[in-house]
């Protein structure tokens, strides 16, 4: 019964030593997603959009400010100041405009990334799980240290899991 103890004894800190511990780097296997290229696409579009229509409403204001100003000295006040009024209306909608839209692209790249990142992470804990791992890292993440022989580089599995192929 001693021998068995003594054993257990000496076996059980070498059970330790077989834990698995793995580490991907999630920024670079995600810009290899089609996920990814799809979600930025469609961020460059949408800005794209903005960008064009601040442009229409912007060259609008030029040229309404300067046909206002080669005409405002022969305008009766009460058209002078109704003419100040849409041109400073005009400058207010395209300040709004800048910022909704600032915000709008925000909020969809968030969205966009947040989508990609949930793909992300469901393939990592599924290769977790089937490779029996204890843990698995994100490099980037700011972890100090993690050593590269004690822990395997789970980052081909990930996007095999995904449909990426190995580049």
């Amino acid at each position: 019964m001693k021998k068995v103890l003594i054993l257990f004894l000496i076996l059980a800190p070498m059970s330790l030593f077989a834990q698995k511990f793995g580490y991907v780097n999630a920024p670079e296997i995600a810009q290899q997603m089609p996920e990814f290229t799809k979600a930025q696409n469609e961020l460059q579009t949408l800005q794209k959009q903005y960008a064009d229509e601040f442009e229409r409403l912007r060259t609008e204001l030029e040229k309404k400010g300067v046909a206002f100003e080669q005409v405002k000295d022969s305008l009766p006040a009460n058209i002078l100041k109704r003419r100040e009024a849409e041109l400073q209306d005009l400058y207010t909608r395209l300040q709004q405009y800048e910022q909704e839209s600032y915000q709008n692209l925000q909020q969809a790249q968030q969205t966009k990334l947040a989508e990609v990142n949930n793909i992300l992470q469901t393939a990592i804990q599924a290769v977790g799980r089937e490779g029996g791992y204890i843990c698995v890292f994100d490099i980037t993440a700011g972890i100090p240290y993690i050593s590269e022989t004690l822990c395997d580089n789970l980052d081909a599995k990930v996007k095999a899991k995904l449909g990426i192929s190995a580049k």
